[in-house]
């Protein structure tokens, strides 16, 4: 790999995403960092210290007028993306980038990155991890080559998480399962009685999300701070429903389960780990499109789906009602002061659930 291209390249932000990726370009021979952007004093100390040959700045626009680099990593809060990506492309003039998820803090701010990169025809690649480790990669080739039969039921549990900061990864995986089938309806309820933040999101107790995609597989997630995983001393437990077997496995542990024809009592396949961590993974996959000068944006097109699942499952559960998607053209409907499971008062409208058109019911 030495003797490949090697790219000078920038972070913007020093917070978890930020130093996984500084830590993914000091350890590609790929890549030579050469500065990185934090407003918080803390967060440039703590990157001083570890990484003493790293040039260190206090805006992202110092950084970029100063230091322009081929690769640049958007690693702040998610609402800021869109402001960062507009100078950097102003600014740099990137050969590609990484964007962490969320992609952005609401879609039409997702969209117009998507827009704005597609148009400068600059490659981008978003860090889901599940895309690329190795147990999971095994699974979804696994489903894509009919080893469960066609794909009915995504069911997944998560303890101490959250549908923003876990359900991204865990939905934007269900998406790369459907292979881009587009969603069609998202439903959720969360119970938010503890006021339970995390990573700087007000985030629920717990939730059950139920989402359907235009072929009709289903994905339900739970997530919340007591969930109880069916797999005892498995903190996230994906269990995938075909046809004609099942597949289960846990979150990041690099092994899987599998149940089909060819293993009728169920087989538990461990899965060796790749050397090099997920988000190197996605960097020098970056680095390849550079190389290769191919754009692509179908990993921010897919986190993008991620992101529109998520923000649909808050805004069912603020409307009491099922989304449909697109998220954009969705407008709250809702039959005000009704109640499920009180008896009905015989009169302030409604409609009569015994007589509905047959239709509504196929």
């Amino acid at each position: 790999m030495s003797s490949e291209r090697r790219y000078s390249a920038s972070v913007v932000g020093c917070g978890t995403g930020g130093r996984l990726s500084l830590q993914a370009l000091s350890s590609s021979d790929r890549f030579a960092v050469q500065a990185v952007a934090d407003v918080r004093p803390e967060a440039r100390e703590s990157v001083r210290r570890d990484f003493p040959e790293v040039e260190i700045y206090p805006s992202h626009q110092g950084l970029f007028r100063e230091r322009p680099t081929d690769i640049v990593c958007v690693s702040t809060y998610a609402p800021s993306h869109l402001e960062i990506t507009r100078d950097a492309l102003r600014m740099v003039s990137p050969k590609g980038m990484l964007v962490e998820k969320p992609v952005a803090g609401n879609m039409a701010d997702g969209e117009e990155i998507a827009r704005l990169l597609s148009g400068a025809e600059i490659p981008a690649v978003v860090p889901h991890g599940l895309l690329v480790a190795a147990h999971s990669t095994a699974i979804l080739e696994l489903v894509r080559s009919g080893a469960i039969g066609r794909l009915e039921l995504v069911e997944i549990q998560c303890e101490k998480w959250d549908i923003i900061n876990a359900g991204i990864h865990w939905f934007s995986f269900f998406v790369a399962l459907t292979q881009g089938d587009p969603v069609r309806s998202v439903q959720s309820a969360c119970d938010t009685s503890t006021g339970t933040y995390r990573d700087g999101m007000q985030v629920e107790t717990e939730s059950i999300t139920y989402v359907e995609t235009a072929a009709g597989v289903r994905a339900v997630l739970q997530t919340g701070d007591d969930v109880r995983t069916i797999r005892a001393g498995k903190g996230t437990y994906f269990r995938l429903i075909g046809e004609e077997g099942e597949i289960e496995f846990y979150g990041w542990e690099s092994a899987y389960r599998i149940r089909n024809r060819d293993a009728p009592a169920g087989r538990l396949v461990p899965v060796e780990p790749f050397a090099r961590s997920n988000h190197r993974i996605h960097l020098e996959n970056l680095a390849r499109m550079v190389d290769e000068d191919r754009p692509d944006d179908s990993a921010l097109r897919g986190s993008l789906s991620a992101l529109e699942i998520c923000l649909a499952a808050y805004a069912s559960h603020r409307e009491r009602c099922k989304v449909t998607l697109p998220f954009a053209g969705f407008a709250p409907r809702r039959f005000e002061g009704w109640d499920p499971g009180v008896p009905y008062r015989g009169s302030g409208g409604g409609r009569n659930g015994r007589l509905l058109p047959e239709e509504r019911l196929s």
